[in-house]
């Protein structure tokens, strides 16, 4: 079995493998991710800003409150943006696969900070139906409500579509949470203009609704973010390696494959069976080929291991050592 490592993530820091630009795909992704967060933190600080001055003028605790939760919400960034900077650690030897699992760690707090918020609007709702109260300065709490929403939709958007682009579950996360927080401004707003209506049974029901959705919301981030941290992948990158892997040249099948994301880069290894019995360099050249391959369809693959059997001998089985004892050892296997 010849077999080969293949790293872009070291390229540029170790100086073999191969490359195919000048920047490390890490620090790319990083960097823009790093981009992201920092701008959107910024809109959601300007947002909680403009809600400040209509805390100001109107004296409102309750949208003082309010306004407080966003700030709060924005500092969720924080632990992303040290997670992007934990991913651009060189491995060691402690920690061998790098520090991508801090990313991954991230999502799974800002899950939990989006299920909190459907919890606390949960609450809120059921709390004003049971004990219904005036709500005084309605221009206030339907204008801060409006000015919540669109700074937050605006930032859900961003973190959203930047968090696909470079394959980050955790800032897709993010994006979501700010979404939440969107819809919960949102419900501040249908209920204002409910109550000025004169239907303010209204407020709560809508409140309601909107919990349902943040709830949602936290199902679908949490199963992205969870799957990832079980090492789970979408099938369709399987079959994605698996077919570029069969279309190299001297490669007579695919007999073994397991992927994972470490953050937002992702680590396969492959077993492939090579026509004939190739010698140890021939098998080497054939790994790197496959590798090369891999690397072309797959722009977010970070590692690749590329082992290469003969036919008869191809994926684990034949590895395999039986169940045996020596050395005074129990019965055991490799």
């Amino acid at each position: 079995m010849a077999s080969h490592h293949h790293s872009d993530q070291r390229n540029e820091r170790e100086g073999h493998g191969h490359a195919h630009g000048i920047v490390d795909p890490t620090i790319a992704t990083t960097t823009r991710g790093i981009w992201a967060v920092k701008w959107s933190f910024v809109a959601l600080v300007a947002t909680a800003a403009f809600q400040v001055i209509v805390v100001i003028l109107t004296g409102s605790v309750a949208l003082l409150a309010d306004t407080v939760h966003n700030v709060g919400d924005a500092f969720t960034a924080v632990p992303l943006w040290i997670a992007f900077l934990f991913a651009r650690r060189v491995p060691d030897r402690r920690f061998t696969y790098g520090f991508g699992r801090v990313e991954d760690l991230a999502g799974a707090m800002i899950v939990l900070v989006i299920l909190a918020s459907a919890i606390t609007a949960g609450y809120a709702s059921i709390d004003r139906l049971i004990n219904p109260r005036d709500v005084d300065f309605l221009w206030a709490v339907a204008a801060a409500g409006a000015i919540g929403f669109v700074g937050n939709e605006a930032v859900a958007l961003f973190r959203i579509r930047v968090g696909r682009e470079i394959n980050s579950a955790a800032l897709i996360a993010d994006g979501h949470h700010a979404r939440a927080d969107g819809l919960t401004s949102l419900a501040v707003l249908g209920g204002a203009v409910a109550i000025g209506a004169g239907y303010p049974i209204a407020d709560p029901i809508v409140g309601l609704a909107i919990t349902a959705v943040i709830a949602k919301i936290v199902w679908d981030s949490g199963k992205v973010v969870f799957t990832r941290m079980l090492d789970g992948v979408d099938p369709e990158i399987v079959d994605e390696i698996e077919h570029s892997a069969e279309h190299v040249p001297g490669v007579l099948g695919v007999s073994y494959i397991r992927a994972r994301w470490l953050g937002h880069r992702l680590d396969a290894e492959i077993h492939v069976t090579a026509k004939g019995s190739p010698s140890l360099s021939e098998g080497h050249e054939l790994a790197v080929s496959v590798a090369h391959a891999l690397s072309h369809a797959l722009p977010f693959l970070a590692n690749s291991v590329v082992h290469v059997d003969p036919i008869g001998q191809s994926g684990i089985k034949p590895h395999h050592v039986d169940a045996h004892e020596h050395d005074g050892l129990p019965i055991h296997t490799h």
